[in-house]
């Protein structure tokens, strides 16, 4: 069962912030629960992060600086961070966001002590918390409504349940999460909640902005999403799955030839995304 006042992990990766980073820890310092871990692991920074880091390491012990001996790039540091964490529930802090000062409280006041809890996620479209079975959360996302896409800041698992089925992937770029959170959901019920965890800063040095990554990584993670993982559908609602994605591709990939007029990163796109030609004719005749 769950302790009544569990340690949480708060997972900070940082590259290049110091702009931020200082407001994201306060942040975490501000919060009104307080059994809380605060892992930073710096990605190979060239300005002041890990010195703005380490300045709060040394006033609180439960702050804990990591440097990277190499840059390891976004979702490989999220699991080095991950790596670190002891704590029963983890959650991450971008270090240019910033914690809401009520955040954790009201996370460990919905889980209490559902000793099978593993796996949140923020979803504003519902009054209440609600928890999904995984069928019902996958049937939802994938034949009503798709909401499986929350980044990890908008997400508060348990640790063991995290490492239990490897953390994230780090193949499809600014995707991953997408993949991730679609293996969660296959291997646990998950709980929506109505409200945001973090203030969300935006700006131009956003992974979130990189759309053309998004293009052919986009396809690349539901593509094996479809293909490997535990999904509870049958084999016809499977192809019907994979051919709308295939056409998904297709009219994307046309509409940035289209506003770009740019044939070589076009052609790229497709090269990145392993489509082939046998995708691109079930796509169009979808």
């Amino acid at each position: 069962m769950t302790s009544e006042n569990p340690l949480v992990s708060v997972l900070m990766t940082a590259y290049n912030r110091q702009q931020f980073i200082g407001e994201a820890i306060e942040s975490v310092l501000a919060c009104t629960y307080q059994n809380w871990e605060l892992i930073i692991v710096d990605d190979g920074s060239n300005d002041n992060t890990v010195a703005i880091a380490k300045k709060f390491e040394a006033a609180d012990k439960r702050i804990h600086v990591h440097i990277n001996e190499k840059n390891l790039g976004d979702y490989p540091n999220r699991n080095k961070a991950i790596s670190y964490a002891t704590g029963e529930y983890i959650m991450f802090c971008d270090s240019d966001d910033t914690l809401r000062p009520e955040s954790i409280f009201k996370m460990i006041n919905l889980v209490g002590e559902k000793s099978d809890f593993n796996f949140a996620m923020s979803w504003p479209q519902f009054k209440e918390p609600v928890f999904l079975s995984s069928t019902e959360a996958l049937r939802k996302h994938f034949f009503e409504s798709q909401f499986l896409f929350i980044g990890p800041g908008g997400t508060f698992m348990r640790r063991s349940f995290v490492n239990q089925i490897g953390g994230y992937p780090i193949k499809y770029g600014p995707a991953n999460d997408m993949y991730f959170n679609l293996k969660a959901v296959c291997n646990t019920t998950v709980l929506l909640f109505a409200f945001d965890l973090q203030y969300y800063r935006e700006h131009e040095g956003q992974e979130i902005k990189n759309n053309y990554s998004y293009l052919y990584n986009g396809f690349r993670y539901l593509n094996d999403a479809l293909n490997e993982l535990p999904l509870p559908f049958s084999k016809k609602e499977i192809t019907w799955l994979r051919k709308k994605n295939y056409r998904r591709f297709v009219v994307n990939l046309f509409n940035f030839l289209r506003e770009s007029r740019d044939l070589k990163k076009t052609a790229m796109a497709w090269k990145l995304a392993n489509f082939n030609s046998a995708y691109l004719l079930q796509g169009i005749f979808h």
